[in-house]
């Protein structure tokens, strides 16, 4: 299975359309077909459902498809990581995160890295702990910055100054609102939005053996999305603070949770992991800085 095809057999999965996909790739239909053909021979499966005007994958077909995005990642990135090794003035770094406004410390270190290495560039993966740590593991990514504690055997980590403090953002026309501070009761029967993380991870240790009186009524991977939801009047989102924008004229609100739950920050990458030099160099400022 050659590196080459794995780039035609997508390029025909985008398109759904041979011709357009032979255009793209500048090469003849027949080549093409013939190449996937070749393919689906060496698999011992057909990729394609074929029709008179397009092919869509089959099941096989979206099973490849998965391996190969990952395939080719992997090798882009090990390809720029080559590229890196002759010069340090720039090269590519990959970083997943997670949706918190203290990434702001990290937009901060970017900033002032670039004004030494001009040529960096960085491609920033947004996601939660579980989506993001799966592209560490693999090799897709440099770093991780997550919010739940690291897993020690498979990492290292910085802590980011600060922590994220938990809260509701509501309707301004809420009866909620007139309050300065949310606590546990208030929220009974209330339908409730946040991610399934927190839900696993950071309301157990709000409420303890009491979560199960707290009405989850969606999860949202992104808390804007939510706020959507929240403005239609669907419910209450359980965030951090200064990720929704809650001026005046959004018409929403963010109050507060009592007790006080907070969340810290960690930067993380794989223990024992080889690092291109500018994502090295990169680390190292990281760690000059937390």
């Amino acid at each position: 299975m050659e590196i080459r095809v794995l780039r035609y057999f997508l390029a025909i999965a985008r398109e759904e359309n041979m011709t357009r996909a032979a255009q793209q790739l500048h090469i003849s239909q027949p080549s093409l077909s013939k190449e996937i053909k070749k393919l689906e021979e060496e698999l011992g499966h057909q990729l394609f459902i074929r029709t008179n005007k397009n092919m869509r994958l089959n099941d096989e077909g979206m099973l490849l498809r998965k391996r190969a995005e990952d395939i080719l990642a992997m090798v882009d990135k090990t390809t720029e990581e080559f590229n890196q090794l002759d010069s340090i003035i720039g090269g590519e770094i990959h970083i997943g995160c997670a949706e918190s406004y203290l990434i702001k410390y990290l937009a901060q270190s970017i900033r002032s890295f670039q004004k030494q290495y001009p040529d960096f560039i960085f491609h920033i993966f947004s996601g939660d702990t579980d989506p993001v740590t799966e592209r560490l593991d693999r090799g897709l990514l440099d770093l991780a910055v997550i919010v739940e504690p690291p897993n020690l055997s498979k990492y290292n980590y910085l802590t980011i100054p600060e922590s994220d403090k938990w809260g509701v953002v509501m309707r301004r026309d809420s009866l909620l609102a007139q309050k300065k501070e949310i606590t546990f009761e208030d929220l009974y029967g209330l339908p409730l939005f946040c991610s399934k993380q927190s839900i696993q991870v950071d309301f157990p240790r709000w409420c303890g053996e009491d979560m199960d009186k707290l009405n989850f009524a969606g999860t949202f991977n992104l808390a804007y999305n939510g706020s959507i939801f929240v403005k239609e009047g669907l419910g209450y989102l359980l965030t951090f603070e200064h990720l929704i924008n809650t001026s005046e004229e959004s018409g929403l609100c963010f109050r507060p949770i009592t007790p006080t739950l907070e969340t810290n920050m960690y930067i993380i990458w794989k223990k024992y992991q080889v690092f291109s030099p500018i994502a090295e160099l990169f680390l190292k400022r990281l760690k000059s800085e937390f």
